[in-house]
């Protein structure tokens, strides 16, 4: 089910002169609704500072969908999704249905049908935001875990035997492609290069042995092209232990599917808890829309409540301009949100001191202090999704992270 909102677009086409972005957005279940209505509302306040034009169309996908009428993601939907310019996505997700029906039948599927290669986690402490390690610096946790999406232990790949007996036997199958990991590779030395120039890629070569070759050699052969990037590895029981005790350690991490799903988790509860952290599903090659959402889950026990944080949401929303290529409004976006999240008493719940709602109401109106004086530098949300974008503000300049984490003293391998 589909329904428009054109908010200031007349139609189909922008006003001469001004750029149009269409978007789709899937608000799902639970607090999804109400993050991505404040995400929304920030998006058409960008537009309106910062000179482009928007074009909306909800689509009725999740669980309550799922319920109601047995529908997942009808190929007549899909299709329409498909010729969005971004797609934003709230959060899916109900008690009510079986854990892996949505999973696999519209997170993965939208994954697999547009070609999701990319899951950009940035992992960014902000000033005043409380985090659980004691004594951690902000300047300390500034890095990017990018996660390959298309593959791995994600592929619904395996079978089941035996079943009903002792014997009852279960075997999930991973899958590793040389052109996912040369993909995600490269897209990775590209955003090494725009921030402090370190990769390190993330596995267990020593008991995943095969899959583990080939990503370590696949890595190291795309690495020759990108000379000024230093490369290390680390396995990735070890890549834990570093995020906590000394994350500065880290730049660019680049990993599979279920390990870039336990990290770049870990990261986001470093960083001040799930409902501040965004992320980007991303199309590299441009044939289909890329997807933006906050990573937390639906939190159905809060919904309705005015708990949750919209930060996430909107952080992603800047990450989707700043792919769109409006990376003015994107800075913009992420500043605000950032400043307002600095002046909160608690990150979510009663104890937050203002509604979901009132949050955007303060970070739109930040925005406009924002536009109306000298606009940030991208910051480490929006500048994680340039290598998929122009990487350019409208002066021609490539845009590059400020060098805000402590340098490395030695490369390790662990």
């Amino acid at each position: 089910m589909i329904s428009s909102v054109l908010g200031e677009v007349d139609g189909t086409l922008a006003a001469p002169g001004r750029r149009l972005h269409r978007l789709g957005a899937i608000p799902g279940d639970g607090i999804g609704p109400e993050v991505l209505d404040v995400a929304l509302r920030c998006l058409e306040a960008a537009s309106r500072l910062f000179d482009f034009e928007l074009q909306t169309t909800h689509y009725d996908l999740g669980a309550a969908r799922y319920l109601r009428t047995g529908e997942l993601v009808p190929d007549d939907e899909l299709a329409a999704i498909g010729g969005e310019d971004a797609v934003l996505l709230g959060a899916v997700g109900d008690p009510e249905v079986p854990p892996g029906i949505l999973e696999r039948g519209l997170v993965l599927r939208l994954r697999t049908a547009f070609d999701l290669a990319v899951n950009v986690r940035p992992g960014r402490l902000l000033p005043n935001v409380p985090t659980v390690l004691k004594d951690l610096a902000p300047e300390r946790l500034d890095l990017v875990v990018l996660r390959e999406n298309t593959e791995g232990m994600y592929v619904s790949a395996g079978s089941r035997a035996h079943g009903g007996t002792p014997w009852e036997t279960a075997v999930q199958l991973a899958t590793n492609s040389r052109h996912a990991i040369e993909r995600i590779a490269a897209f990775g030395f590209r955003l090494a290069r725009l921030r402090r120039k370190r990769l390190t890629l993330c596995h267990k070569t020593n008991i995943l042995v095969e899959a583990g070759r080939l990503w370590e050699q696949t890595v190291k052969e795309v690495a020759e092209e990108y000379p000024d990037v230093t490369l290390d590895y680390v396995h990735v029981d070890a890549c834990c232990v570093h995020l906590l005790e000394r994350p500065e350690r880290f730049d660019v991490i680049v990993t599979d599917n279920l390990f870039g799903d336990i990290v770049s988790d870990l990261v986001a509860v470093v960083q001040g808890g799930m409902g501040l952290a965004p992320s980007a599903n991303l199309n590299v090659d441009g044939t289909a829309p890329s997807l933006f959402e906050p990573i937390h889950g639906s939190a159905p026990d809060i919904a309705g409540r005015g708990w949750a944080n919209p930060a996430g949401a909107v952080f992603s929303a800047a990450m989707c301009l700043s792919h769109l290529g409006e990376l003015d409004a994107a800075a913009a976006l992420e500043a605000a949100t950032a400043d307002v999240v600095a002046q909160l008493p608690a990150m979510g719940g009663a104890a937050m001191g203002c509604s979901t709602s009132e949050v955007g109401d303060r970070i739109i109106e930040r925005l406009q202090g924002w536009a109306n004086g000298a606009v940030p530098p991208l910051g480490t949300f929006t500048s994680s999704v340039a290598p998929a974008a122009s990487g350019r503000r409208a002066g021609g300049e490539v845009e590059t992270v400020p060098d805000r984490a402590a340098p490395l003293a030695k490369t390790e391998t662990s």
